[in-house]
């Protein structure tokens, strides 16, 4: 996992500790005994330790310090170049290609015209 990936597990485990407390708050006998609320202080507990625990990821997460605009206006110019790296290659791919035997065709008649030169030694 990469340092800044967020521990998906972490988030889901929030909704079931909630469940949890919510349940031991709803039960139709109450929170009345010692045990019933020994176990609902260990349940708040636990919700509000993995709370803070995701709350410190979020609030870590690089770009987290940015503002909304400065968010929007990054996306913006992320699109732009984009978009400009798109025209830029359905230009270059509409290009006609350069034949490459033509281009050595021209290199070879070159040496043959050099090598036949006659030199005057």
């Amino acid at each position: 996992m990469s340092s800044n990936a967020l521990p998906a597990e972490l988030y889901q485990s929030l909704f079931k500790k909630l469940a949890v407390v919510l349940e031991l708050t709803q039960k139709p006998d109450g929170v009345v005994t010692p045990q019933a609320k020994q176990a609902l202080l260990q349940a708040a507990n636990e919700y509000k330790n993995t709370l803070t625990q995701a709350k410190e990821l979020a609030m870590n997460l690089p770009g987290g310090e940015m503002c909304i605009e400065d968010q929007d206006e990054v996306i913006e110019m992320l699109e732009e170049i984009r978009r400009r790296k798109k025209n830029m290659l359905e230009r270059f791919s509409q290009r006609p290609l350069v034949s490459t035997t033509n281009f050595t065709a021209n290199i070879k008649m070159e040496i043959d015209s050099t090598a036949s030169t006659p030199t005057n030694d």
